[in-house]
């Protein structure tokens, strides 16, 4: 099957992304997760990247089964103007500018997450119910 490739524009410029879907497997639920990559200046330039954990609290037997969450074009030039203001050259070659939990932006619908390559990173379940205003820090 192959890979959709979309464009936007940000800035006079043209950027190519696609968006994986996947699932992430929280503590307490399995929740929908979208590998996002762009690019600024073809195959061969630093891609940005960022994995998307749904925000989306979707009743079913997991959460993961009924999400159909996606990013828009608005997050995606959020993604990228966020990126640029932190250092991301789209015209460098090879290599990767990841987007962290803690140097990614705020998205209406997606937390980013580091639990996909780093393990012992924050769990997405407890992410998740907090993001929506539930839990410890929303004081209940």
């Amino acid at each position: 099957m192959r890979r959709r490739l979309r464009k936007v524009r940000v800035g006079g410029r043209e950027y190519v992304w696609r968006a994986d879907i996947g699932v992430l497997r929280g503590d307490g639920d399995v929740h929908r997760c979208l590998g996002v990559r762009i690019w600024g200046a073809g195959k061969n330039s630093r891609v940005l990247v960022a994995d998307l954990l749904s925000k989306s609290m979707s009743v079913g037997w997991a959460t993961a089964a009924t999400d159909t969450s996606h990013p828009t074009a608005s997050d995606i030039r959020t993604l990228i103007t966020h990126a640029l203001a932190v250092g991301w050259d789209p015209d460098g070659r090879g290599g990767v500018f990841p987007l962290t939990e803690t140097s990614g932006p705020e998205l209406p619908g997606f937390l980013i997450t580091d639990r996909v390559r780093h393990p012992d990173a924050p769990d997405p379940t407890a992410r998740v119910i907090q993001a929506n205003g539930y839990g410890p820090a929303a004081g209940t």
